[in-house]
């Protein structure tokens, strides 16, 4: 039964003939009560809360609050709309009770080495994260000589002499990741209460690094369009998606059929295949939407768009990058895959597109302002209008109908 649940209707439940139901809420969609009848001993029923919810990416989850009328009304529809926040969110309540569950019983179980405490801050945080692998290695490289003592006697002298060590092989930038991933593991230990301290706070980065100022160019631009002919079948399509998308290499590099709409023109991707965790469409302009359709003929059921294999998606962009440099010639200043991000920006401000849609184009927050909390939640809208009229003229000055092509030389 789905009614406007009100005060008046729950008090007239408790009927001694009430057999067992639910009703749903229609004002707050997903609440609804369970009402349990009295039983021959003439014992009272119950009414009990309970929502429902599907988590951003994730599974539908249940969730009860506790009876009618120890929970009001009000109180249970303020604690639905939270959980609605928090799923849309992706924050999934139900798997952060089990996690807390497990450190519960990692504490009761006497974990107390480096080692062990890594294990278990793989399981409950690193799994959830896309750098897991490089973050776990990082932990125990950096903390080899550490692992078997207790985490307790592990010091802020030791970070610091980890990050230390790492700076004197010269790779000072490699050492501050490595800095970035002890804080954060000391941080998390001394939240959960594995050590007195956050023995992370105050560590000092190995260098200081410049953010990079390489903006390319819209004729760097097309001259490495043009270049992208010379790379092949695989690496050129590829390269061209990267460069009229404005997507991060990675999320072009793993782009999955069925991520891809063609009548709409559009990448869809889910917050799991994204490095920000949030829910992104791409527009395809015309030629790389042209791309993509000659690929699709020859898919052959495949599921990864780009893929030597068939079972994973392409790597190797370092060796793939050293051959675009070749054909682009030494003349042409040093610069990375990243920068085409940066050029893209750049001449969309030039050509008076908006701050906020390019951060949508590229994925990144608006930076204009902070919209409340359900102004994030139910805006899904992203200017999609916008970002297309955008991508389209990007890729009218990419191809060449703007600017100067500079013609490579053989």
């Amino acid at each position: 039964m789905k009614i406007e649940l009100s005060d008046r209707l729950l008090k007239g439940l408790m009927k001694p003939d009430m057999e067992r139901m639910d009703i749903s809420d229609t004002k707050r969609i997903g609440l609804r009560v369970r009402v349990y009848p009295r039983t021959s001993k003439g014992k009272d029923g119950r009414i009990v809360w309970m929502y429902e919810k599907r988590v951003k990416g994730g599974p539908k989850r249940k969730h009860t609050f506790g009876a009618w009328p120890g929970i009001s009304l009000s109180d249970a529809r303020q604690m639905a709309l939270e959980i609605e926040l928090e799923a849309n969110k992706g924050i999934d309540r139900v798997e952060l009770d089990k996690q807390q569950k497990l450190i519960d019983e990692a504490a009761k179980a006497g974990l107390t080495t480096v080692s062990e405490v890594i294990a278990t801050y793989d399981k409950l945080h690193l799994s959830t994260i896309k750098t897991r692998d490089e973050r776990n290695r990082q932990l125990k490289q950096s903390l080899e000589k550490h692992l078997n003592k207790s985490i307790k006697d592990l010091t802020r002298k030791d970070l610091q002499e980890a990050v230390d060590a790492k700076a004197n092989t010269g790779r000072k930038p490699y050492a501050n990741r490595i800095r970035a991933a002890l804080v954060a593991f000391a941080k998390w230990a001394w939240v959960r209460g594995y050590i007195d301290s956050d023995i992370g706070a105050g560590i000092a980065k190995a260098t200081r690094e410049a953010a990079r100022d390489r903006v390319l160019s819209i004729t760097e631009v097309q001259t490495i369009w043009n270049a992208t002919y010379e790379m092949g079948e695989l690496w050129g399509p590829l390269l061209r998606l990267v460069i009229l998308t404005g997507q991060r290499r990675s999320e072009i590099a793993e782009l999955q059929w069925n991520e891809i709409d063609l009548d709409k023109a559009q990448i869809i991707k889910s917050g799991e295949q994204t490095k920000n965790g949030k829910p992104h469409t791409t527009h395809l302009a015309a030629p790389v939407l042209n791309e993509l359709q000659n690929l699709s003929q020859s898919k052959n059921g495949d599921k990864w768009v780009f893929s030597t294999t068939g079972k994973t998606p392409v790597s190797g962009f370092s060796k793939v990058k050293a051959r675009l440099d070749k054909i682009l010639g030494d003349e042409f200043e040093p610069w990375r895959i990243h920068d085409i991000r940066t050029g893209l920006a750049s001449a969309l401000a030039e050509a008076d597109v908006p701050e906020n849609i390019t951060d949508r184009i590229l994925n990144h927050s608006a930076s204009g302002s902070a919209p409340s909390a359900v102004a994030r939640v139910y805006n899904q809208a992203d200017m999609l209008p916008q970002r297309t009229r955008a991508l389209d003229k990007w890729a009218k000055m990419v191809t060449g109908k703007t600017g100067n092509v500079v013609q490579l030389h053989g």
